[in-house]
């Protein structure tokens, strides 16, 4: 793009200013240059909801095989089978099938009493207090519980593993994050475990794995090879940990800075749900899914040759006003419809319905024992990473 507008208007992903606050810019984005061309890192951004959910759905020119991050796609990463979120069918097909089997609406309502009892553990010592970190309290702990005990990940090393995640996940300010397939997808981490259920089974997920049946891209009948499991479980712990804490630790900053809808919920339980939504619509913990342009692609009267790479910017279709009408304010009585928070098509969120659960589960409990509380701002630390965006810290304090 060579017009003034594009040149003066300058989107950088790995700016901290942006960072802390990206939605001036992406608003500019959604206005001036819905496709944007950053010359700087060769990328091109789309920001409006139409044609971020157009784009999500090309699944044949707008490919994920290279990875769904600007920096993977850079660095050319060979993804190890099975990381089904960066392949393209059929194996994506195939390898998708297979936990889409498992990851059952009936499995994940099931976890709904283990979730309120990692609640009540990590919330009733904090009662009286005077406060609490809603991060390291409670964001940095449920999750965890959560997806450890689906998969079975013993109780004493989950701390362990959920660190592991977190700091893989963490940058250098204003910097790239760096990839290299055997460190960040191998799994290498669980294989004690697997080998141990391999001989030990059980009725977690690792167990369900390494016995399930299915039929591979070329007709074969097979189980999952011991390296599919691995990647399996390694892209579902980082999944299941990140995310949703990043969404927990957003619930205690919105519904601190709105009290006067966080006192509607504490009156009206039946609105969490659309309130847990609303805070994914208005601040989702990953900002954007990038693709690999495999065939030439036009987007408001401008090619996008094979070859390049290009940012959805989720986290600006989410707000962009010819959908969501004043989209830059947070209300939990609106009608959302389809957001983009999880992706759309094909690619969309196995794990989707897991984390409204646990959002609303988490709300609910902590409304119940703290109906009031304002964030610590001078102490809360927004985390420096590319992926997500979100906090390491959000210290609150609660009335005594």
């Amino acid at each position: 793009m060579t017009d003034t507008v594009a040149d003066t208007l300058y989107y950088d992903p790995y700016d901290p200013g942006i960072h802390a606050d990206p939605y001036p810019i992406f608003r500019r984005l959604r206005e001036e240059a819905p496709l944007y061309y950053n010359q700087a890192y060769d990328f091109y951004a789309l920001s409006r909801y139409d044609d971020v959910e157009r784009a999500l759905v090309d699944a044949g020119r707008l490919r994920s095989g290279k990875g769904s991050v600007l920096e993977m796609i850079k660095a050319n990463v060979e993804m190890p089978p099975g990381m089904f979120i960066f392949e393209d069918p059929p194996q994506h097909t195939v390898h998708r099938g297979v936990l889409a089997r498992l990851f059952t609406p009936r499995r994940v309502a099931a976890l709904e009493p283990q979730m309120r009892a990692y609640c009540t553990r990590a919330l009733d010592p904090l009662v009286g207090a005077g406060g609490f970190d809603f991060v390291k309290d409670l964001a940095a702990q449920v999750p965890m519980r959560v997806i450890s005990m689906l998969l079975g990940i013993p109780e004493t090393d989950q701390e362990m593993i959920r660190d592991r995640v977190d700091e893989s996940h963490h940058v250098e300010p204003g910097k790239a994050m760096t990839y290299d397939a055997h460190d960040n997808f191998s799994g290498e981490v669980f294989a004690s475990y697997i080998d141990w259920r391999a001989e030990n089974p059980s009725d977690d997920l690792m167990t369900v794995l390494l016995n399930t049946e299915f039929e591979d891209e070329t007709g074969t009948v097979r189980r999952l090879a011991r390296d599919e499991v691995l990647v399996y479980v390694n892209l579902l712990a980082g999944a299941g940990n990140e995310t949703t804490a990043r969404l927990i630790g957003w619930i205690g900053k919105v519904l601190a800075d709105h009290p006067e809808q966080r006192h509607r919920l504490v009156e009206d339980p039946s609105l969490i749900p659309n309130a847990v939504e609303e805070v994914l619509r208005f601040e989702p913990p990953a900002h954007q899914i990038a693709r690999f342009v495999a065939e030439d692609v036009e987007f408001h009267g401008q090619t996008v040759p094979a070859g390049s790479a290009i940012v959805l910017l989720t986290a600006a279709a989410n707000r962009d006003e010819r959908v969501f009408p004043n989209g830059d304010a947070f209300d939990i009585d609106r009608r959302i419809g389809q957001l983009l928070t999880f992706g759309f098509g094909p690619h969309y969120c196995l794990g989707a319905a897991l984390a409204r659960l646990e959002g609303r589960v988490v709300l609910e409990e902590v409304l119940k024992r703290f109906p009031e509380w304002e964030v610590d701002l001078e102490n809360a630390t927004l985390a420096s990473t590319t992926t997500t965006r979100g906090w390491d810290s959000l210290p609150v304090i609660t009335p005594v």
